[in-house]
């Protein structure tokens, strides 16, 4: 189900009680950018410790934003065996402009092509958008609503409103006291705007927000001060109406935190990056500190992708690419467990994906996170209670077989494959570094090492020295081959990176050392000939 702004008010007292009795909540998010262009030390690389990985993408979340969000809410039901039903929603975002709140963000080509290719509906993301804005962003918005102290901007732009003034002006001319006219197609927090503008310039009209649009009533003044003071209707009452609108999808944000459901995603860094800087805070620099809040937002977080590339060998399925292949193999009869497992049905009204693939629709990529979640937690459980008969499942069970995926986020190229949340980061898994020695080749760059070897492997390079570099992949395979074939080449020789004997820093403290003790020596021997 598609949800825009009007939509998304609508149906937020449904969804509060929905996410309220949901076991978990799958969840994807489409943005307008990935990662943005920079030098080559500013990107990622597998050379990059967590923290410095981080620093590098938040610049790029900073830059970009969310053009909607899909949330599956997975709940059993009652009296059924292992059986779960799941209402997806795909919500289309656009930042609030109300005010002196008018955010910026960029587009990147690719993006931009790869969601058009998927048929993405750019016409409700930047009409109909839902708005939403961070903490901090609510607590400007606020003090300068209920100060009285601020301007229109953007939203409804000051000739729009200009216009609209000049509509009424020219009907109250005409008007009788009571008389009333209609202003259609101004709906959500902008019509409070509207309202609010024209309740400052004309005193003898007082506006109400109906289902065909704002309503403007002409009234006398003694009616229109006693309208302002009535307990249902006073500014301030309504100004927080005002807030409350203009808040948009970070109501439901916080609804979703203080709900504490487990959240599941497949790849899911980038969303919680996002989540963070566009509902909670801006980023903060301290990776740690990041990390803490996530983990107080979100106490239990599933990563699909972490969960399927640790046991996907084990089970020997065939390779996969992405989340609707994985989604594939786990319906299929490879799946042992596939006539055992969990039944997954779509709610109504939420139909659309159970005959329709929708590939990078965010609310169909949700459903496919939670649907792969209750089939491999299935496959766990079974592994489980390989000797004995299996209890009837249900989903804390499920979360048990979890537990060491809880909170274990995927990382794309970093020195870790994963974050942990809820405590230290692991050690890398990582195959070794490796070093190149470059002779009879000045002036070589780490562009012109990467295009050497990309025919045989992909690896990240990093100058060393002058005439040495640093190689690094996430496969071993490629680190064994590239040493087999460049251990003796004549021109590029690859060997193990040892710290304490390549290291330019050591190196550089062990001549002076030698320096020194030569000295050292020298004149102990002089001193002992002179004696």
């Amino acid at each position: 189900m598609d949800l825009g702004a009007e939509e998304f008010e609508q149906n937020l007292p449904f969804l509060q009680e929905l996410v309220q009795e949901a076991d978990f909540v799958g969840l994807d998010i489409e943005f307008t950018g990935l990662r943005s262009s920079l030098p080559g030390p500013q990107q990622i690389s597998l050379f990059d410790l967590p923290s410095e990985w981080y620093l590098k993408t938040r610049q790029s979340v900073q830059q970009f934003t969310i053009c909607q969000i899909g949330l599956s809410v997975f709940s059993t039901i009652e009296g059924e065996f292992n059986k779960y039903v799941a209402h997806s929603y795909n919500f289309f975002l656009f930042p609030t402009t109300f005010g002196i709140l008018d955010s910026e963000f960029s587009f990147q080509a690719s993006s931009v092509q790869f969601l058009n290719q998927y048929g993405f509906n750019y016409n409700k993301f930047l009409k109909n958008g839902i708005p939403y804005m961070n903490e901090e962003q609510e607590k400007k918005i606020k003090h300068n609503i209920l100060t009285g102290n601020w301007r229109v901007r953007s939203s409804l732009d000051k000739d729009q409103i200009k216009v609209v003034i000049d509509e009424v002006t020219r009907w109250l001319d005409l008007a009788e006291e009571g008389d009333r006219m209609t202003l259609p197609g101004i709906a959500g927090f902008q019509a409070f705007e509207v309202q609010l503008v024209l309740r400052q310039a004309l005193p003898n009209i007082w506006t109400m927000l109906k289902d065909q649009g704002v309503v403007v009533k002409k009234v006398s003044r003694q009616h229109r001060w006693y309208l302002e003071n009535a307990s249902c209707d006073r500014a301030s009452c309504w100004k927080e109406q005002i807030l409350l609108s203009a808040r948009g999808f970070s109501v439901f944000f916080q609804m979703l935190v203080k709900a504490q459901k487990p959240l599941v995603g497949h790849n899911m860094m980038m969303d919680l990056l996002h989540l963070h800087e566009k509902f909670f805070r801006p980023l903060p620099e301290s990776y740690d500190q990041f990390k803490q809040n996530i983990h107080d937002l979100f106490p239990v977080l599933i990563d699909t992708k972490n969960v399927t590339k640790d046991i996907w060998k084990e089970l020997r399925f065939p390779r996969v690419s992405n989340l609707s292949e994985v989604y594939e193999v786990l319906s299929s009869n490879l799946n042992p467990t596939k006539n055992s497992g969990p039944v997954i049905v779509h709610a109504s009204k939420c139909e659309k994906y159970a005959q329709n693939k929708c590939p990078h629709e965010a609310a169909y990529d949700a459903f496919l996170c939670g649907s792969v979640l209750l089939k491999v937690a299935h496959l766990l459980l079974q592994r489980v209670h390989s000797s004995g008969p299996m209890p009837e499942p249900s989903f804390p069970q499920y979360l048990d077989v979890l537990a060491p995926y809880v909170n274990q986020v995927n990382l794309i190229r970093a020195g870790v494959p994963k974050i942990n949340f809820s405590g230290p980061d692991y050690p890398s898994i990582r195959p070794p570094i490796l070093i190149l020695t470059v002779r009879r080749w000045p002036g070589a760059s780490e562009q012109q090492v990467y295009r050497e070897f990309q025919n045989l492997c992909k690896f990240d390079v990093r100058r060393l020295t002058r005439s040495q570099f640093l190689l690094l992949t996430n496969k071993f395979k490629d680190a064994r081959s590239i040493l087999k074939e460049y251990r003796c080449h004549p021109t590029l020789q690859v060997s193990l990176y040892r710290y304490w004997r390549h290291s330019p820093n050591i190196n550089c403290v062990l001549q002076v050392c030698g320096v020194v003790t030569t000295w050292a020596l020298l004149a102990f021997l002089l001193g002992r000939s002179r004696s």
